[in-house]
């Protein structure tokens, strides 16, 4: 009877040790579900331009966003931060290192400039660099990660951007300097390219950015021989790794 006994009360014991697992798990999932909503609420997006890749794809190798735009485009700090590292590799070209108060850490890669040095502490929205196509890039675009605590070689931490950015899908206008909405990007469509189309001088250093709106049954072939351009060379500008478009996407066909 008394071996009885303690076996029931060593049962109940791991059953509440078991439940506090469970609770504490869930509550810190719920943590991290709300903090995430509260930079989400806060980040701006790092560039303008035209989302071409999002997070996880090419076999899951992919393990940042990338927004298409023209060279030069200015490149801004997500949040405050500081620089841990600005330098040029053959893969990630010139590229930017920032920590932030949050504990995350954002990549800019394949910059045609880099304007910050290490140990420079960073405003939000302040420039860092340019937007270009150094290192392993097939046009010009920024490369952006995040990262939880550090960045690593294999990447071990890295999360989807648009967990803290907002969703935005491939060929959706994105403009730098703008918070999102909830889980919404906030781009101003008509009026941010009609703005662009009003601001931007065509000349022969800095030809006007020509966009077309995917219609439905268009291909990339036929877009090209419309605009009278490569189909190698739309890919190229805005940074596609395959032929898959959808209607109401927007392509760069300078």
């Amino acid at each position: 009877m008394r071996d009885y006994i303690k076996r029931f009360l060593i049962a109940i014991i791991m059953a509440i040790c078991v439940s506090l697992l469970f609770l504490g798990g869930k509550h810190s999932e719920a943590a991290g579900i709300q903090e995430q909503k509260e930079m989400n609420d806060h980040w701006i997006w790092p560039a303008e331009g035209v989302i071409s890749d999002t997070y996880g794809t090419r076999q899951g190798k992919h393990k940042g966003i990338d927004i298409a735009g023209k060279l030069d485009t200015p490149v801004l700090s997500v949040e405050d931060g500081v620089v841990v590292k600005s330098y040029y590799s053959n893969t990630y070209g010139n590229v930017v290192f920032l920590k932030h108060p949050s504990n995350y850490v954002t990549v800019y890669a394949h910059l045609n400039k880099r304007t910050v040095s290490v140990g420079q502490m960073i405003k939000q929205g302040d420039e860092i660099g340019k937007m270009g196509r150094t290192g392993q890039a097939t046009g010009i675009h920024l490369h952006f990660e995040t990262h939880q605590l550090e960045w690593r070689y294999d990447k071990r931490y890295a999360m989807d951007p648009e967990k803290l950015l907002g969703k935005a899908d491939v060929g959706e206008y994105v403009q730098g300097g703008i918070a999102s909405i909830g889980e919404n990007v906030l781009v101003a469509s008509s009026h941010l390219l009609s703005q662009m189309d009003e601001n931007t001088t065509q000349t022969n250093s800095s030809p006007a950015m020509v966009k077309y709106t995917v219609k439905l049954g268009d291909t990339l072939y036929s877009i090209a021989q419309k605009q009278n351009i490569s189909v190698t060379r739309i890919k190229e500008i805005n940074n596609l790794t395959s032929d898959l478009i959808k209607p109401n996407q927007i392509l760069i066909v300078q």
